[in-house]
């Protein structure tokens, strides 16, 4: 099961937990916004954006995020409901699903389709799954 901590204000930066590894942003994030998160989340890995968001995201931000390492993934996180759990969780089933497509040799951007078709996650997410497991 993976877990992507959603946080849908600036505020809640200052409150997340120092050893969260991927993030979900559900706000237009500014440069100094993205520093305080490297800093409150010092081993974050990845770092999710809706389309809209990405598409506007500061060049210095990207890079910046880029040369802490920290991967930035499009998609959203369909469905989800934060008063009810402020983590959107990866089913198991779906990372089966990925290994199964895998281990029968279907390439990255086929099971990125396939899987991101049955369960809503963005092929970006699914990528970065394969990529994370290899």
């Amino acid at each position: 099961m993976m877990k992507i901590r959603v946080v849908s204000s600036k505020k809640e930066i200052d409150e997340l937990n120092r050893s969260e590894q991927m993030i979900h942003l559900a706000f237009r994030a500014s440069n100094t916004d993205i520093f305080r998160l490297l800093q409150a989340c010092p081993r974050l890995r990845a770092i999710q954006v809706p389309s809209s968001y990405y598409k506007t995201m500061s060049h210095a931000g990207q890079m910046f995020l880029e040369m802490q390492g920290v991967e930035i993934i499009e998609g959203d996180v369909w469905g989800h409901r934060k008063d009810i759990d402020e983590y959107y969780t990866i089913d198991d089933k779906v990372i089966e699903r990925i290994d199964s497509l895998q281990s029968e040799g279907v390439n990255a951007d086929e099971i990125a389709g396939k899987v991101s078709r049955e369960s809503k996650l963005s092929p970006a997410m699914i990528k970065y799954m394969i990529k994370q497991a290899a």
